[in-house]
């Protein structure tokens, strides 16, 4: 549920799983165990570095409960400055209050902003040959589709690396750009793909994916 401020398609709606099973009635809101996240670290805050979440378990079976609450209680707690912030994000400023005009006008600024750094990044990742991205409708990452030719991919085995990591290093190297390479996300096979963050500013942001659109295509043409 940590995503579910960052939707950006006019055409979508955020949908909680547990509304989703309260709806299917009692006999799945009293029987299907269910765990929600939340976390100030995405949505509209941001705030990753105060470490701010929390967990809803529902139907859990007592003994499975009873382990969580086990393994909770060995750790150590969250800190302060954390759940303080958690405590903004669950209950934020409303109409009438003095901090709320202010906090309306920077939630939407940053979000407008998001949705505005997704559609920038699928279209310029459509114009470069051999990638094909689809339309950004939520979260904080591209995951753009990347053709990989055959010679490139026996360059990959050869060094006993998977394609798509093989691309990923080579852009890493050559760039300094850090991508995360799409087989670790279970990817059909055959395709290869890469996840990248659209959260830097917007005049950073078509420098990366400008670095990304010369190194694809030297890449195509190295091992065409």
């Amino acid at each position: 549920e940590v995503y579910q401020d960052n939707v950006y398609s006019p055409d979508c709606k955020f949908h909680s799983f547990k509304k989703v099973l309260y709806e299917m009635g009692p006999e799945y809101s009293s029987n299907v165990e269910l765990a929600s996240f939340h976390s100030t670290s995405k949505g509209y805050m941001g705030e990753c570095g105060y470490r701010g979440g929390y967990m809803e378990v529902i139907n859990l079976h007592p003994e499975i409960k009873g382990q969580l609450v086990k393994l909770l209680s060995v750790r150590l707690c969250p800190p302060v400055s954390g759940q303080a912030a958690m405590d903004i994000v669950v209950n934020p400023p409303v109409p009438g209050e003095e901090s709320f005009e202010l906090f309306h006008r920077e939630k939407e600024s940053v979000l407008g902003n998001l949705a505005k750094k997704a559609k920038l990044t699928e279209d310029l990742f459509n114009q470069v040959p051999g990638i094909h991205c689809n339309p950004l409708q939520g979260a904080m990452y591209a995951f753009p589709r990347i053709f990989i030719p055959s010679k490139a991919v026996e360059a990959a085995q050869a060094h006993k690396m998977a394609p798509d990591m093989f691309y990923c290093m080579k852009l890493l190297e050559e760039t300094g750009i850090c991508v995360v390479p799409g087989s670790g996300f279970g990817q059909r096979e055959g395709t290869y793909h890469f996840r990248m963050t659209i959260l830097p500013p917007v005049e950073k942001l078509k420098t990366v994916l400008q670095k990304v659109k010369d190194f694809h295509i030297k890449f195509l043409e190295k091992y065409a």
